[in-house]
């Protein structure tokens, strides 16, 4: 019993140090070419060879490196590639000591003029729009259109927008929800949720739609981020809508917006399914996939509605969005697949 006790503890407090050693970040935004300030913190307990490994989304193996100690470095001096490359992407830095990662990465993401979305109905050959003269719409469909996004004529590369990688958590009446975010896909996206969720902007805001299926009888969606309760309210501006190539399905965090492409706020919805949201890919931005928490969204989906409409007899509550230090690179949990009939009687 002593001997289990004594490697139980031992394995705590290796796992602590891991917990310790972290790379952290300055500030958030940094200009082309100029240096990165970064701390590198190492516990003394933590022996071996130190080094931050980039990543790029999905890739095992690292595509640049370089050795580090403890205490400040300059990422540009050290990884010189992050100013030089013609094409950035979205990467991931992390804290590697004896070839074990530890501490959440930094993600780097690249300031570059995003492309615009339109609508455009192919059959009226026009884009979709609100006539300023009436106020109304033109004689675009834009159930029948196809998004298209324009992009920049020039686009510039202006610098790094850096911040430690983090998880979101919908903390439910229901539940806790844990949901990785996807800056690769949706970068802006995540920004204004991080912010929106930081800032306690979703402080006990009820869940107002729960469509829990399609007219097929496929898995739908259930709703939220409207402080107002009506589905019509936001954190009072919009932003783009974004190219994201993350699918629909379950457990996806996608945004909620009017028929605007470029109106999406603060309201968010869960998916359910990929039959019965699949027809959303490339209209809506999807922008994080849930880890855990697949019972609590089927509870969320189970909710009551009042007969005729998707309005919750007595709906669920979002208390509020944590914002926790994600896993390192590469041992993130895998995404949420939707329990078979099965398994939720289990």
């Amino acid at each position: 019993m002593r001997a289990k006790t004594l490697a139980s503890t031992l394995l705590a407090v290796a796992l602590c140090s891991r917990c310790r050693a972290q790379l952290s970040v300055e500030r958030e935004y940094f200009g082309v070419g100029r240096p990165i300030a970064v701390r590198v913190d190492i516990p003394e307990d933590l022996r071996g060879e130190a080094r931050i490994n980039c990543f790029e989304t999905g890739v095992t193996e690292p595509i640049m490196a370089a050795p580090v100690i403890a205490g400040q470095a300059n990422l540009a001096s050290l990884i010189p590639r992050l100013w030089t490359d013609r094409s950035p992407k979205v990467r991931y830095a992390q804290l590697v000591v004896d070839e074990t990662p530890v501490g959440a990465p930094l993600v780097l993401v690249p300031m570059i003029n995003p492309p615009i979305a339109k609508l455009f109905d192919a059959t009226a050959g026009l884009v979709w729009m609100i006539d300023p003269a009436t106020g109304k719409p033109n004689d675009a469909d834009p159930r029948r259109a196809t998004v298209l996004f324009t992009p920049d004529e020039a686009p510039c590369y202006t610098g790094l927008r850096i911040y430690r990688d983090q998880h979101a958590v919908l903390v439910t009446s229901l539940g806790d929800i844990e949901f990785r975010l996807r800056p690769d896909e949706a970068p802006n996206t995540v920004a204004t949720f991080r912010s929106l969720a930081s800032g306690g902007f979703y402080t006990d805001v009820i869940f107002h739609r729960v469509a829990a299926v399609t007219r097929a009888g496929d898995p739908f969606v259930v709703q939220v981020g409207d402080p107002s309760g009506t589905g019509d309210g936001g954190p009072g501006f919009n932003i783009d809508l974004e190219d994201s190539k993350l699918p629909h399905d379950f457990g996806v965090l996608s945004m909620a917006r009017n028929t605007d492409p470029n109106t999406n706020g603060s309201q968010v919805f869960i998916c359910l399914s990929r039959a019965g949201t699949s027809r959303l890919d490339g209209r809506y931005t999807a922008f994080a996939q849930a880890v855990s928490g697949a019972e609590v969204i089927l509870s969320l989906a189970a909710s009551p509605v009042r007969e005729g409409t998707d309005r919750p007899v007595e709906p669920p509550v979002l208390h509020t969005v944590k914002l926790i230090d994600a896993p390192p690179y590469g041992e993130t949990p895998p995404a949420l697949t939707r329990p078979s009939p099965e398994e939720g009687r289990r």
